[in-house]
């Protein structure tokens, strides 16, 4: 992966030679004999309709049949600035300047087209010439002080990026970067700068522009692959990164930085199938081995987290998915991270400490999950209340979370360990133990009686004194020449 402190300067231009040999070919039949004049007339009408490709055309071969014509250059200077491809412009304004070095347009020309490229030091030594011939031309004074400014904002830039000086440096870019068009170096380095502070988003921009223009720039796809791998956007950094390796298949840091999201995506990917096949141990095992890769990646760890309580509380481990809760809401507190540490604590009949939790939620804002909070804290304040009276959950030992499967199995233990025929020392105990079993898997094996009970509502018509016979068909038994039956259906 990236090194955070690297300075990294390289910058990929691309040059537009040799692109329209096929328009010149093409043409060189009908237009061999043509006059430079009659082949400048032509590249004008091609330009009045954007046709820009055979302008460039006509212009390179009255350049080739007049060379020492300064007009033949500033010709094609005009179309490669319009088709924004000044790297090139600058090389056709720079030919026209040495063709014929006293034309002032030519000359403030080429000043524009350095400010353009960032090479705003070089445009005022231009000025400067300018001005020595011409002091009181008020126009090159302005461009003159214009371009001076942007020199000595790159200077301050550069300066303070070499002393590490990020805050600074992206805010003298900023302004640099305000009089210039396509200065890809200057643009990497405010991104650079811009990932060793945090911004992120910033890194995506200044990237985007880069590319924008210069689509081989292996760096720039590299520290933009960083930036969204940062902001746990790994199929999107996954891609950057294979864009680099495109051009430069043993670039190390695209190479490190695929890699790395390679094991983390198939790490998390094992834990979720393993999720989905009920093997919760496994699944938290490699959601860990996913986090551990890199513990500093927040956007990725904090969601795999909330998986990993998931998986504890699957497991029953409810010391542990608090534990994990708690982590995440300290880490930095969020509806989801408080929503998982109130489910654990509740499932761990730490009622009092859920409610407090639920009731945190409520106040949390933004929350746009406010009615589901609102109803998990009032199940919270059921279940504590409940606790203080019979509490059918707590009597069969399950959790509130338990599925039927697990109620019926708790009931059936239950009913054959305190069945009083199998209690005969203490009938007393057993024959209420086993009532209050029977009664506790009526109502949670019923899913109408078990939502009133979670309601917090009456469950028996005649509820009052904590229960008793009530016609479940789950039980029932007699003292004296007693016998005793339960159903497991």
């Amino acid at each position: 992966m990236r090194n955070p402190h690297s300075i990294l300067t390289t910058i990929s231009i691309l040059f537009f030679t040799g692109r329209y040999s096929n328009v010149v070919i093409a043409q060189d039949s009908s237009t061999q004999t043509l006059s430079p004049g009659k082949l400048r007339s032509l590249g004008e009408e091609a330009m009045s309709n954007r046709r820009f490709d055979e302008a460039v055309s006509y212009y390179s071969q009255a350049i080739e049949a007049e060379p020492h014509n300064a007009v033949n250059h500033y010709k094609l200077f005009r179309v490669h600035s319009r088709m924004r491809r000044l790297v090139t412009a600058l090389k056709d304004i720079t030919k026209a300047c040495e063709v014929d070095p006293t034309n002032k347009e030519y000359r403030s020309q080429k000043a524009k087209a350095l400010v353009g490229l960032g090479q705003c030091d070089q445009a005022f030594v231009v000025y400067e010439t300018i001005l020595q011939d011409l002091p009181e031309d008020e126009k090159v004074q302005k461009d003159a002080a214009e371009a001076d400014v942007c020199s000595r904002q790159i200077g301050r830039a550069t300066e303070h990026y070499s002393q590490e000086q990020w805050n600074e440096t992206v805010h003298f870019f900023e302004l640099a970067l305000g009089h210039v068009e396509q200065a890809p170096d200057l643009l990497f380095m405010k991104a650079s700068a811009e990932f060793e502070k945090g911004d992120y988003y910033g890194v995506v921009s200044s990237t985007g522009k880069i590319l924008k223009t210069h689509s081989n720039h292996i760096e720039a796809y590299q520290l933009r692959g960083e930036a969204y791998y940062r902001l746990g956007e790994l199929d999107i950094a996954i891609q950057h990164f294979r864009e680099g390796l495109k051009f430069d298949p043993d670039h190390k840091d695209c190479k490190a930085g695929h890699k790395a999201i390679k094991a983390t995506q198939k790490k998390d990917k094992r834990g979720d199938d393993a999720f989905s096949a009920g093997k919760y141990q496994d699944a938290i095992n490699n959601w860990w081995m996913a986090i551990n890769y890199d513990i500093t990646l927040l956007p990725f760890v904090r969601p795999t987290l909330l998986k990993v309580i998931k998986g504890h509380m699957e497991l029953a481990e409810y010391d542990k998915a608090i534990f994990e809760a708690k982590k995440h809401v300290d880490n930095n507190e969020s509806i989801e991270g408080l929503f998982a540490l109130g489910d654990a604590q509740l499932a761990s009949e730490l009622f009092q400490e859920a409610v407090n939790t639920f009731h945190k939620a409520s106040e949390f804002e933004p929350n746009d999950r406010q009615r589901e909070t609102e109803e998990k804290l009032k199940k919270a304040k059921i279940a504590l209340k409940q606790s203080k009276e019979k509490n059918y959950y707590k009597i069969l030992g399950i959790s509130r979370t338990a599925k039927k499967k697990d109620i019926k199995k708790a009931y059936r233990d239950l009913a054959l360990k305190w069945h009083p025929d199998k209690n005969t020392d203490n009938v007393e105990e057993a024959e209420k133990m086993f009532q209050d079993i029977s009664e506790a898997y009526e109502v949670l094996s019923d899913d109408e009686m078990k939502g009133k009970y979670d309601r917090g509502e009456e469950v028996f018509d005649n509820q009052g004194g904590g229960g008793g016979q009530h016609g479940g068909g789950h039980h029932f038994f007699k003292q004296g020449g007693r016998h005793h039956s339960f159903h497991f259906g």
